[in-house]
């Protein structure tokens, strides 16, 4: 649900004290041994987390997608549990950045107040991705898992290389195209180790839990015997899509074969405690916490 400046405007008028509290709060670069109390104060329903546009819509330089709950501000990256479901491991909350099919770049801003959704921009220029054929944009519902962190002062021991500096890429696999800022429980399948520029770059494959097709879905030699191709086409993808910028093809790690659900959970863990780490940490490197 899209909220309207106005409609914003009068509530904050209503719970003045409340917003400005929490701004304040928010703004402190040193407020990170409170957040648990606004990760317990979040509902398990994202049906009540709302979208705020300000700066235009996507492909003005200005836009920015902030996200809210009874009408006070919340960051997608920290105030949005990890987990969807205590009873069920494996099933995470996800914050949609991409639809289907587009292909302006967006992304969580993790340098800014609230971590708005922005419209990437690179040399002054607004990022787009190109139509490699046979794709059209991007070939999945592209987003981040909230409350994690792939930590580049780290090297996976896995992968050689270390972590990208960003929460953790979802690539949604389900029937329904999400809507920019929207948040939706997934359920992991497998994960990919891109290599993007010497960097760690998880890629997790997903679907939501209220697909039609999640109940059969549950890893990865599920996800090829549903959508034969689809993990292919994601490798092929990301190895080319830089390519018509002038750059390199892209390089992977484990030969760009894709590990289980089991080893996806644990990737998630570990960027989860990074995350953990990084927030109740001195130190954030210019993000904002």
């Amino acid at each position: 649900m899209m909220l309207s400046l106005g409609a914003l405007a009068r509530h904050a008028s209503a719970n003045r004290q409340q917003t400005h509290r929490l701004l304040r709060v928010l703004s402190q670069r040193d407020y990170a041994p409170l957040r648990p109390m606004f990760i317990r104060s979040l509902h398990r329903s994202r049906s009540d987390i709302k979208t705020v546009l300000i700066g235009g819509p996507v492909g003005a330089p200005a836009h920015r997608l902030y996200l809210s709950r009874n009408e006070s501000p919340i960051s997608p990256w920290h105030d949005i549990p990890l987990a969807a479901n205590s009873e069920k491991p494996g099933e995470y909350n996800m914050v949609c950045e991409i639809p289907r099919w587009s292909n302006a770049k967006l992304e969580i801003d993790t340098k800014a107040p609230l971590n708005p959704i922005k419209h990437d921009i690179k040399n002054g220029e607004l990022r787009y991705v190109a139509n490699v054929f046979p794709y059209k944009g991007y070939i999945w519902n592209y987003g981040a898992l909230p409350q994690t962190f792939e930590d580049p002062s780290v090297v996976d021991g896995d992968t050689g290389y270390p972590g990208d500096n960003d929460p953790i890429d979802v690539l949604e696999v389900g029937r329904e195209i999400c809507a920019e800022g929207s948040v939706h429980r997934v359920k992991a399948l497998g994960v990919l180790a891109l290599v993007d520029d010497s960097e760690t770059d998880w890629k997790v494959l997903a679907i939501r839990t209220d697909d039609p097709l999640a109940s059969r879905i549950n890893d990865i030699d599920d996800l090829e015997n549903h959508m034969p191709g689809l993990i292919n086409a994601t490798v092929d993808w990301f190895t080319k899509y830089k390519v018509p910028d002038g750059k390199p093809p892209n390089r992977w790690a484990f030969g760009g074969k894709p590990k289980d659900a089991a080893y996806a959970r644990d990737v998630i863990s570990g960027a989860h405690e990074s995350w953990r780490k990084l927030v109740l940490g001195p130190q954030s490197d210019g993000l904002f916490l």
